[in-house]
């Protein structure tokens, strides 16, 4: 992170972290402008990042946006407008590194959809590891009415999400889908009453919460290791994490629990 980028994160509240219990909720704080993505933001969504990923305390993360109107309604425009083809390519991967370290993280990450997803944000949404959406959400990656392409991963992990046809529809027409159609697509895992949204998504990442925190991070970690290898790498790796977790204190603990017919409780030892 340069030098810019670390002064926007010791004074913004551009995101908000909420720690409640062992989920921590990041809240994008930028209502006035429909929480676009400019730099201040997503440097200070970088910081809590690390903070929370690093934090043993912490084992699931939910991610949302402030207001009643959007998550994150794109990439902020007047930023984007300023670059060059190099500041572009600069732009584009700064957005990238925020978003790989989401989809790279050891701990769940749940997107909390209440809004407009649009162009960044369905990017950012698409980099969670689920996404949960509320009715009144809308989703779409419209970069090409701009005259430019997605540049945070949208022609990546949208296709990885929904099939290459749907998101080169899309991607192409630079239309929103709504949040039922979104959820028939596989774009939305689930979908809730907009004013129940956070309370069913904390109910989720809380059960999350409770389960062995190594064998989530496996789990994980194979379900990504199989979009980035054939088969049989990925049975393999399979195999050494299976091994691997059968070294642990949780699950001599799971299983011990499931045979004395108790509740296991795991300490991600």
């Amino acid at each position: 992170m340069d030098a810019l980028h670390r002064s926007f994160v010791v004074m913004s509240d551009t995101v908000l972290l909420d720690r409640r219990g062992a989920v921590a909720v990041l809240t994008l704080n930028r209502p006035d402008k429909l929480n676009a993505l400019n730099a201040e933001l997503l440097s200070a969504l970088e910081a809590h990042l690390h903070t929370v990923i690093d934090d043993r305390s912490v084992r699931v993360i939910v991610i949302t946006g402030s207001g009643p109107k959007a998550f994150a309604a794109g990439a902020d425009i007047a930023e984007l407008h300023a670059q060059d083809a190099y500041g572009g390519r600069l732009f584009a991967a700064f957005g990238q590194r925020v978003f790989n370290l989401i989809e790279r993280s050891a701990k769940p990450v749940i997107a909390a959809v209440n809004g407009f997803a649009l162009g960044g944000g369905c990017e950012l949404a698409m980099s969670c590891h689920m996404r949960f959406a509320s009715e009144t959400a809308r989703f779409g990656q419209p970069e090409i009415n701009l005259g430019i392409i997605p540049g945070y991963g949208g022609t990546q992990r949208l296709p990885r999400l929904v099939g290459q046809a749907k998101a080169i529809e899309l991607i192409l027409s630079g239309d929103m889908v709504q949040a039922p159609e979104a959820h028939r697509i596989g774009l939305v895992n689930r979908i809730y009453p907009a004013d129940a949204l956070l309370a069913e998504t904390q109910t989720f990442a809380e059960a999350l919460a409770g389960k062995a925190p190594l064998a989530l991070t496996a789990c994980l970690e194979a379900v990504q290791i199989a979009g980035d290898t054939s088969l049989l790498e990925g049975l393999h790796a399979e195999a050494n994490l299976f091994g691997r977790i059968c070294g642990t204190a949780d699950f001599k603990e799971g299983t011990d629990a499931f045979l004395q017919k108790r509740t296991p409780t795991f300490t991600g030892a």
